[in-house]
């Protein structure tokens, strides 16, 4: 059994300090603790998972607390305009985060200083530091334990990485629904407010930017989604980025990766349970984020197809930087195309995966989601349930 004041101590000790800044964090991880208790069946790996994450996020935090306490000057760091991306996961938010990535002119949260924060990185070092190899031997060992992974996300250590680990450090982040079936998290995840995360994940990239420009923000996750209210409370400038795909090819896509996940680390795997959570989860995500745009929020957002990017990775990109006023220069053209080409070596197409695996019917996602389909104009397509090694570029 997980216990909340024991992983605090262990993460007090790892950090050399007692102070978590506000305590935000609390409420959400006894919810958690909770659900991993009672509800995850969770293995012996599967219990040291989750111990080594929650000791990780609240020693990074109490380290993130640290340096502010140190030195307060870094709260006058101010996060403008950032750009997020979101829309449903398995739409190519990966690829076309990597290709602004290539842009010098934007900051992406990599995933070597997500995963540890602190020392904040310096430019002098942004290439050099040590948790560059750490990061990536993580990669390695995550696509060593969980075979098929890394060809359903490319990752690597100096690559952007997901919000989620950010959010993760006030607990309220839906990287803990990665590891097993936690149901009463996940409602708790919907219902709960957000805001004080938001506030926490910007406390976080002033500490990053603060001596490691530049300044302007590419981000990314689909689950800003489901709490664009508080994203938008804390990011009131944000722009959008929004990638679209047919749900019936992406939901199968996306269990199969929680599958992927979930089954080395719980006594009881449930594929039809993470069909049903997922669905769930993805409609209401959907039905807030349109009803954020509807209520005058529409001309913040741009709007990517999945395959308009895989067609012409390029164009895609040219139409989002004429739409956010930003040059796209030679050498930031140069390369995406270098990265694209790169990438496209290993892309063996997409994967195939039977719906039904998940207790999903594709007739009734695209009757659920055909609020959706009708607002973007999303073209469906049937999927055949054929499962295969194939992988989602």
């Amino acid at each position: 059994m997980l216990d909340i004041d024991e992983l605090v101590e262990a993460a007090c000790r790892q950090a050399g300090s007692t102070d978590l800044g506000p305590d935000s964090w609390r409420e959400p991880l006894e919810v958690l603790v909770h659900a991993w208790n009672t509800e995850a069946a969770l293995n012996e790996f599967g219990v040291s998972a989750a111990t080594d994450m929650a000791v990780g996020f609240l020693a990074n935090r109490l380290e993130v607390e640290q340096w502010y306490a140190r030195h307060p000057e870094i709260d006058d760091e101010e996060i403008v305009a950032p750009l997020f991306g979101l829309g449903m996961p398995r739409t190519g938010s990966t690829a076309t985060s990597y290709l602004i990535a290539q842009d010098p002119a934007r900051r992406s949260l990599r995933v070597w200083e997500a995963g540890k924060p602190c020392p904040p990185p310096e430019t002098a070092t942004e290439h050099t530091d040590p948790r560059i190899a750490e990061a990536q031997a993580g990669i390695d060992f995550t696509n060593e334990m969980f075979p098929g992974f890394a060809g359903m996300i490319p990752t690597e250590a100096e690559g952007p990485q997901e919000c989620l680990l950010l959010l993760a450090l006030d607990f309220r982040s839906q990287i803990f629904e990665g590891l097993a079936h936690i149901p009463t998290y996940s409602r708790y995840l919907l219902e709960t407010d957000l805001e004080p995360t938001y506030r926490y994940h910007q406390r976080v990239l002033k500490l990053l930017q603060w001596r490691c420009g530049p300044t302007s923000w590419s981000l990314r996750t689909p689950a800003h989604m489901h709490s664009i209210e508080a994203l938008d409370a804390v990011y009131p400038d944000a722009r959008f980025l929004m990638t679209h795909r047919d749900i019936g090819k992406v939901l199968p896509s996306l269990c199969a990766l929680y599958d992927t996940l979930s089954c080395v680390l719980t006594e009881r795997p449930d594929p039809v349970a993470i069909g049903t959570q997922n669905l769930e989860l993805w409609r209401i995500s959907l039905e807030r984020l349109i009803a954020f745009r509807e209520r005058g929020n529409d001309h913040r957002f741009h709007d990517l197809a999945f395959e308009d990017v895989q067609r012409d990775p390029i164009g895609s990109m040219e139409r989002l930087y004429a739409d956010l006023g930003d040059e796209l220069t030679p050498e930031t053209r140069r390369g995406m195309e270098a990265w694209w080409a790169d990438a496209s070596k290993d892309r063996s197409g997409p994967g195939r995966y039977d719906p039904a695996a998940y207790g999903l019917d594709l007739a009734a996602i695209q009757e659920q989601f055909a609020f959706y389909y009708d607002r973007f104009d999303i073209p469906v397509a049937p999927v055949e349930p054929t499962p295969s090694n194939g992988v989602n570029p």
